[in-house]
């Protein structure tokens, strides 16, 4: 009796065990994405990761941007170089539009970060 309670434990103890690693890996990114050097477009149901895209931008251009944030936080940079940001934001928990002026030409990286979000970023070049 002794022997089938200690397999008994074992084989419990084993699928709880797996039951549990296997759910803390969640997914990562549900949606949609087209980016190209002149914009960033994404949806999606599930944002969990960092995604970015290079934008080649002259001088007089605007970022024309749309953040729709149904739950979750972003963290988004549009940053030259390693240049200081035209533009940061932290722990976004609310839908937005705005632009942003670009008064020196070059190439701009976008940086979209998501904790838990569900919506959609929409950032295009708008010619000067």
């Amino acid at each position: 009796m002794r022997r089938y309670f200690k397999l008994f434990c074992f084989i419990f103890c084993s699928i709880l065990c797996t039951i549990l690693l296997t759910s803390c890996t969640g997914t990562l990114f549900d949606g949609s994405r087209t980016g190209n050097e002149n914009q960033l477009i994404m949806s999606y149901r599930i944002f969990n990761t960092t995604d970015s895209q290079l934008l080649e931008l002259e001088k007089g251009d605007v970022i024309d941007a749309e953040i729709i944030c149904d739950s979750g936080r972003l963290w988004i940079k549009i940053q030259k170089d390693h240049e200081t940001p035209v533009y940061a934001a932290e722990k976004i928990l609310t839908s937005n539009s705005f632009q942003v002026p670009i008064e020196e030409s070059g190439t701009y990286k976008i940086t979209v970060t998501g904790e838990k979000a569900k919506g959609s970023v929409s950032f295009k070049r708008i010619e000067g």
